[in-house]
């Protein structure tokens, strides 16, 4: 696509959010909701609209080449992500679930269930690629290191010269034997087909007789390639067998060859931005700067002699804190600047007499606080009638809404009626470039002017006014108050070590491992079409693996990648996978280090297993983590098997392990996470229900239960995980069938059969025999599939979660609600028929 196609996507993606900031009233102005399936509704109406804007703008600040309108799309862009965070994080409160259905809102809006994924922003790995291959050279050359440590010398076995020569003369004869059996093989093979030569006679043929024998042959061989052809269109066109396309057609080719080159481009003029801003910043100090300080200096004396005129003597200079001589030139006159130091002295005053009025006034606010509980009790409760009209819910102020509305701005004011006709190359614009740096330039001229004219006014004030000027004693006050309230630092145990030590150390121990390069978007499943449905009917559905895909991308990947989203957004500190063996919680860890370039930090019982014994082994090893955590964040540190940290009652063949060392410090560890720490704990359990529910909850704020796949999801698996590893789809595989059988297994178990049954002889024989569904069935069999005990298991377990037992009460109080309602209206009914009743008892008597 060329420049001009993405700014008409960018413009497009900003007169949308234009639209939107105006249906996003600000929160003073909303009046209580007491519907929430409405509320809900408007929520998940912004979120689907945002979601649409976020993925065009991702789009367009990946290839679009222009360095400064790129700061403009990142700006607008990390506001949109913080903002559908914020929306997520509504919804969760109004439906007290992590998991939401959309189907209604989808329908009005006329989108697919393919516009819920949430994107991955590419910049995230792009912008880090030289840091990170740096750290994977540095890890690389580690674990290189650490596999020479570990390799135990081989002991020589020392032998006698006639040992090894009869060694030597056994291997020889089994050599010779071999070739003496291939030989005599060969000889046996070539009298065989001498002899059927001889045997044979030849018949003598008619011609028009062998004629008719191959055109027969070739009839039914050519018609049945036709049929079976016309079988596999017909098959294609029903949706029964999805086309085998080729990998890529040379359109796609292009298209990738075209972003690549984008992207070269976009690192030239990067770069090209960044020498411009040095120098035309030094040429606009050399230029501008005598004259910019020239006339601040004349407009400060000018100052001086006007406020002089007009109050009779010189103002004071403010001071840097209040912001200098900056604070004059807001567009004020001196004396409306006289009128306000002033009423700053005036301020400073009455807050003295403050004091002494306050014990004075307290008796007069006690008796008035009576008399305003009597006049609440004698008008009839008017205080409780306003705290029910306070009841609902209501959007709470967004911190990303601000930066969303600047960021619009700038486009509007800069970028939409910019003409770029002659600036075909999208290079940076030096006239904009020119104004920033003279702000920045002024800026530093002011504080050098400030110095300078503080001193001339202090001369001025001791020739002029005779007035020596008193000393300021509340700075004095000010440090002393300061000092007051000191916070202990926590005691660095490495402070004389070096981060590359630390991160070598961790290494070495098996600490901080290598994640493997795993996509999100690997990470296969289909979106769920009955849960709206099977809520309306009041059964909570079991969430659908795309559910999982977008929580993982909201909590996890865009505040990592983030650090505007992440200290500013709801804080997430902590997350909890849990689910059945094999469901892919270990694929998702790995899935979010790899799309944010993270550390993975594993502390999980089984690794922690004789390692930094003791307690003060512990706190060293997890000060070592969190420091290297933060000092080369993204970071996510992984506790597999999490509720053995929280066992109820340790077994037996597990006490050696201790699974419980980190009990008492995680909380602490978690604590510790502060916003501008992107570091993120996560810990997976297939088994959380053996842990003691409170201590474990306390530590997980956010608990993402990851179900077995569905029919669909199943489908899904079967296609790619057979189309990757070479398998041909043909009519004879019944993939119906195959996500039919294998309902209750886990995508670990269908790898598993895929993997044993496609070895390297079988691909090479599709072409003679074509793969079959009943081939799957032999390894599935072998593998004991989540039976639905188990899944029950892991539901009453969500249900006794802090968020599961909020949504069952809400739940009650609906149904209690609703009974309330019916309880209401039939006294009415039976009222109304109790007369026609009595009139047919008196007929019935007549």
């Amino acid at each position: 696509m060329s420049h001009s196609s993405y700014g008409r996507i960018w413009a497009e993606a900003q007169g949308a959010l234009a639209d939107l900031l105006e249906d996003e009233i600000p929160p003073t102005q909303l009046h209580p909701q007491k519907d929430r399936l409405q509320v809900f509704r408007t929520l998940s109406t912004f979120y689907l609209h945002y979601l649409h804007i976020f993925r065009r703008l991702e789009e367009v600040y990946d290839q679009i080449v222009h360095p400064q309108k790129r700061r403009v799309v990142l700006h607008v862009l990390e506001g949109v992500m913080g903002r559908l965070v914020e929306l997520k994080n509504e919804m969760v409160e109004v439906e007290f679930s992590e998991f939401h259905y959309f189907d209604d809102v989808l329908q009005d809006l006329k989108m697919t269930p393919e516009d819920l994924e949430v994107p991955i922003p590419r910049y995230f790995v792009r912008e880090r690629m030289k840091a990170l291959k740096e750290r994977e050279k540095m890890l690389a050359h580690i674990l290189a290191k650490k596999e020479r440590l570990d390799q135990e010398p081989i002991p020589v076995q020392t032998m006698s010269v006639e040992r090894a020569v009869q060694l030597l003369q056994v291997s020889e004869r089994a050599r010779q034997g071999r070739l003496r059996a291939h030989f005599m093989k060969e000889i046996w093979q070539e009298e065989q087909r001498t002899r059927r030569r001889e045997n044979y006679s030849p018949i003598a043929s008619d011609p028009h007789l062998a004629a008719t024998l191959i055109q027969k042959v070739w009839r039914g061989y050519r018609q049945r390639k036709r049929t079976s052809k016309e079988r596999l269109e017909e098959m294609i066109f029903l949706g029964m067998i999805a086309p085998q396309l080729p990998n890529l057609s040379p359109a796609q080719q292009r298209a990738q060859q075209v972003e690549s080159s984008r992207r070269q481009v976009q690192e030239d003029h990067e770069t090209e931005y960044q020498q411009a801003l040095v120098t035309i910043k030094e040429s606009v100090r050399l230029v501008d700067g005598p004259d910019i300080k020239e006339t601040m200096q004349e407009q400060l004396r000018q100052w001086f002699l006007e406020c002089r005129d007009a109050t009779g003597k010189f103002p004071d200079f403010p001071s840097a804190e209040d912001g200098g001589s900056a604070s004059i030139f807001a567009q004020k006159t001196p004396e409306q600047v006289a009128a306000e130091l002033a009423a700053k002295q005036q301020e400073k005053e009455k807050k003295k007499s403050k004091g002494k009025k306050e014990k004075n006034s307290s008796k007069e606010r006690k008796e008035k606080k009576k008399d305003k509980k009597g006049k609440a009790k004698g008008k009839g409760g008017k205080a409780d009638m306003e705290k029910d009209e306070e009841k609902g819910w209501k959007m709470s102020p967004s911190n990303f809404l601000p930066t969303v509305t600047e960021g619009a701005k700038l486009y509007r004011e800069i970028w939409q009626a910019r003409d770029e006709g002659q600036n075909f190359i999208q290079r940076f614009d030096p006239q904009l470039v020119r104004e920033e740096k003279r702000m920045e330039v002024e800026e530093e001229v002011r504080v050098q002017v400030d110095e300078l004219m503080r001193q001339e006014l202090k001369n001025l004030k001791l020739t002029v006014d005779r007035d020596k000027g008193k000393k300021k004693k509340k700075k004095k006050k000010k440090g002393k108050k300061g000092g007051k309230k000191k916070k202990k630092k926590e005691k660095d145990l490495t402070a004389d070590r070096t981060i590359e030590s630390l991160y070598e150390e961790l290494v070495l121990e098996g600490i901080l491992i290598r994640p493997l390069n795993i996509k999100l978007s690997e990470y296969l499943g289909e979106y769920s079409y009955l849960g709206t449905s099977l809520r309306q009917a009041d059964i909570e559905p079991m969430p659908s693996l795309s559910d999982v895909r977008q929580l993982i991308a909201l909590y996890g990947v865009l505040p990592l990648g983030s650090q505007s989203v992440h200290e500013r957004g709801p804080l997430i500190r902590s997350l909890l996978l849990a689910g059945p063996s094999g469901v892919g919680k270990k694929m998702l860890l790995h899935a979010l280090c790899t799309e944010t370039g993270a550390n993975l930090f594993n502390l999980s019982p089984a690794n922690l297993a004789g390692k930094y014994p003791g307690r003060s082994g512990l706190q060293y090893l997890l000060h070592m983590v969190l420091k290297v955590a933060r000092q080369l964040q993204p970071s996510v540190i992984w506790i597999g098997d999490a509720e053995k940290s929280f066992y109820k009652k340790v077994p037996k063949a597990e006490k050696e392990m201790e699974p419980k060392r980190l009990k008492k410090d995680l909380p602490k560890v978690v604590k510790s996470i502060k916003a501008e720490d992107r570091v993120l704990l996560v810990g997976t359990s297939r088994r959380p229900f053996d842990a003691d529910l409170k201590p474990l909850c306390k530590v997980y704020k956010k608990i993402i239960l990851i179900p077995r796949p569905d029919y669909a999801s199943r489908m899904i698996l079967w296609k790619e995980l057979l189309a990757v590893r070479g398998a041909q789809l043909g009519p004879t595989l019944d993939l119906s069938s195959l996500a039919k059988v294998t309902d209750g297994y886990a995508q670990g178990h269908i790898l598993q059969a895929v993997q044993s049954v496609l070895s390297t002889r079988r691909l090479t024989q599709q072409a003679k025999r074509p793969l079959t569904a009943l081939e799957f069935i032999p390894p599935l069999a072998r593998q004991d599939p989540i039976y639905r005990e188990e899944e029950e298991a892991f539901k009453a377990w969500y249900s006794r979660t802090p968020l599961g037992k909020r949504r069952a009460r809400a739940a009650k109080e609906f149904e209690d609600t609703a009974k309330q309602g019916k309880g209401k209206k039939k006294p009415g009914k039976a009222s109304k028929k109790e007369p026609a009743g009595k009139e047919k008892k008196k007929k019935k008597k007549k």
